[in-house]
C-alpha cells in the first residue's frame, strides 16, 4: 500500500510539473514578445522552452528592461528642470550648429532630436588615455576646487588609485567643499564595503546608484546597471570617458586595461553636470538647484560637443540610433575600438551598407577579452564582418578599454557606451559627440595608435579555429540578446 502510495504521489507530482511547465510555455509565448527585438524575444523563449522553471526565474529577475512609470516621471521632471537652468544663460553664445560637409548634416540633426540635449560650442578637449595620467589630473583638479565635486563612477574600488582620489575628496570636503559621490552597487561593491565609510565619516556624501535587491521600486531588472563615468568640479572641469577609478589591471594581475577619457572645459560641461544631477535625483530624489551648478561660462576652445546620455529613461535607443546613422553618413573611413563587440542586425546591416559603399570600415577590439561569454559571443560575429569587407584588428598590449568612433574627417563619438546590446538598450550610459576636423583627427591619431599595436584577423585564420571552438562561439552568439 505504501509502494502505491509513493508511486502515486509521485505520478501526480510528474503530472503537476508537466501541467505547469506547459502553462508557463504558453503564458510566456503571449508576454515576452512585447517590446522586445525579435532575437531577445526567440532567445528568452528558448530558455524558457528548454528549462520552463529556470527560464521563468531568470525572466523575473533580469528579463524586463522596462521602468516604472515613477522613475519615468522623475526624469521628466529633471528634464524640465535642466531646460530651466539652461534657460538662464546666454544660449545664443553656447548652441551652435556644426559646420559639416552636405552628407553628414543629417547626422547633426538626428543627435539634436535624439540627445534631448543641445549641441554646445567653445570648448577645449584633452584626450587622456593613460591610468596614471588620468588620476593625477583628476586629484590636481579636486584640489583646485572652491565649490562642488560631483563624480559618478560604475566602479570606484577600495584599491590604492581609489585611496588616492578619496583622499583627495576628505581634503575638499576640509575646505567646504560640498562632495557628492554616486557609485554602481554592483560595480563598486568594494568600495562600498569599507572605503565609502571613511569618506562619509570625512564629509563626502556617498551614494548608491541601482541597490540590489529581489523587490526594487526603482529599476525592473536587476543587472540594469549605471555605466557613466562623469565628474564635474565648479562646473567648469568635466571628465567623462571610459576610465573607472581603480588601478589599470582592474585586480587582474598581467593583464593592463587601455582606456581613453576626455577632460572637457566650456559649456559642454554644464550638459555633464545635468546627467549627473539627474542620476542624483532618481537615487536620493533631491533636486539640486543651486544656481552655482551651471556658472556663467566663456568659450574655452573651438570644438562643438553635444552629451548624449542612453538607458532604459528614453523612449528610443538613442545612442544605437545615432552610431547606425553615423554609419549610413559615414563615405571615407570609419574606425570603431570597443572591449566588448556584441551587435544586432541593424548594426551589420549598416556595416554592409557603408562598405559597399566604398567606406572603410575598421573595428579594433582587444585579443584577449575578460568576459568570456561575451568574448565569444563577439568572434562569432567576426566571420560575418570579415564576409562583409570589414577590416578586424585585434590589440595585443592589454585589454582596450576605450570606446571610441570616427566618421571621415567630420565627427567622432567617446564615452562609456560599448558597441554591443547591453550597451545600446540596457545600461546607462554617456557618450560625447565631438564635431569638426580637428578633434576629430586628433582622436583618430590615438586609434592609428591602438592600430599599430593590433594585428590583424584574416578570413583564413577565423576559418581554421577548431571547430568545437566555433560551436561554442555559436552557442555564445544565440544567447547575445541576453549579454
Amino acid at each position: 500500500m505504501s509502494l502505491w502510495t509513493d508511486a502515486g504521489s509521485r505520478e501526480i507530482l510528474y503530472v503537476l510539473l508537466y501541467v505547469t511547465e506547459w502553462a508557463i510555455r504558453l503564458v510566456m509565448l503571449f508576454t515576452v514578445p512585447r517590446r522586445r527585438s525579435p532575437n531577445a524575444a526567440l532567445a528568452w523563449l528558448t530558455v524558457i522552452f528548454f528549462l520552463p522553471w529556470v527560464g521563468l526565474v531568470l525572466y523575473l529577475l533580469v528579463g524586463s528592461n522596462r521602468l516604472p512609470r515613477r522613475r519615468v516621471e522623475r526624469y521628466r521632471q529633471l528634464i524640465e528642470e535642466f531646460h530651466r537652468q539652461i534657460g538662464r544663460l546666454p544660449q545664443d553664445s553656447l548652441v551652435v550648429n556644426p559646420a559639416l560637409p552636405a552628407e553628414a548634416s543629417s547626422a547633426v540633426r538626428l543627435a539634436e532630436r535624439l540627445g534631448q540635449m543641445p549641441i554646445l560650442g567653445g570648448n577645449h578637449v584633452e584626450f587622456l588615455t593613460e591610468t596614471e595620467d588620468v588620476i593625477d589630473r583628476l586629484i590636481d583638479d579636486i584640489d583646485q576646487a572652491s565649490h562642488h565635486i560631483h563624480m559618478l563612477f560604475y566602479i570606484f574600488h577600495d584599491d590604492e588609485t581609489a585611496q588616492r582620489v578619496g583622499a583627495a575628496l576628505i581634503r575638499a570636503a576640509a575646505r567646504g567643499v560640498a562632495c557628492r559621490v554616486l557609485v554602481d552597487a554592483v560595480g563598486s561593491r568594494f568600495m562600498l564595503r569599507r572605503l565609502a565609510g571613511e569618506l562619509i565619516r570625512k564629509g563626502v556624501n556617498v551614494q548608491v546608484a541601482l541597490p540590489v535587491g529581489l523587490f526594487r521600486r526603482t529599476v525592473a531588472r536587476i543587472d540594469v546597471r549605471n555605466h557613466r563615468k562623469i565628474v564635474v568640479i565648479d562646473g567648469k572641469v568635466g571628465y567623462t570617458g571610459s576610465q573607472n577609478i581603480i588601478n589599470a589591471d582592474y585586480g587582474r594581475r598581467g593583464l593592463a586595461w587601455h582606456d581613453m577619457t576626455a577632460r572637457v572645459e566650456g559649456p559642454a560641461v554644464l550638459a555633464l553636470q545635468a546627467v549627473f544631477l539627474g542620476d542624483w535625483y532618481f537615487e536620493t530624489e533631491e533636486i539640486l538647484s543651486d544656481a552655482a551648478f551651471f556658472p556663467a561660462t566663456q568659450p574655452k576652445g573651438d570644438v562643438p560637443i553635444q552629451v548624449l546620455p542612453s538607458g532604459p529613461t528614453y523612449p528610443v535607443e538613442n545612442y544605437h540610433r545615432m552610431v547606425i546613422g553615423a554609419l549610413h553618413t559615414a563615405r571615407q573611413q570609419v574606425i570603431v575600438t570597443t572591449p566588448y563587440f556584441v551587435p544586432d542586425q541593424s548594426f551589420l546591416q549598416a556595416v554592409q551598407i557603408a562598405v559597399l559603399r566604398g567606406v572603410e570600415v575598421i573595428l579594433i577590439v582587444p585579443e584577449k577579452c575578460d568576459k568570456l561569454l561575451v568574448g565569444a559571443a563577439a568572434w562569432s560575429y567576426f566571420g560575418d564582418l570579415l564576409d562583409l569587407g570589414c577590416k578586424i584588428y585585434l590589440y595585443r598590449p592589454g585589454l582596450l578599454h576605450a570606446k571610441t568612433m570616427t566618421i571621415d574627417n567630420c565627427f567622432s563619438f567617446l564615452g562609456t557606451g560599448n558597441f554591443d546590446i547591453r550597451s545600446f538598450s540596457l545600461n546607462f550610459e554617456v557618450n560625447l559627440l565631438l564635431y569638426g576636423q580637428r578633434v576629430t583627427a586628433e582622436l583618430r591619431r590615438l586609434q592609428f595608435q591602438y592600430l599599430a599595436r593590433s594585428r590583424m584577423l584574416t578570413p583564413e585564420e577565423w576559418q581554421a579555429r577548431p571547430e568545437w571552438l566555433k560551436t561554442l562561439d555559436g552557442i555564445a552568439r544565440l544567447m547575445s540578446p541576453l549579454l
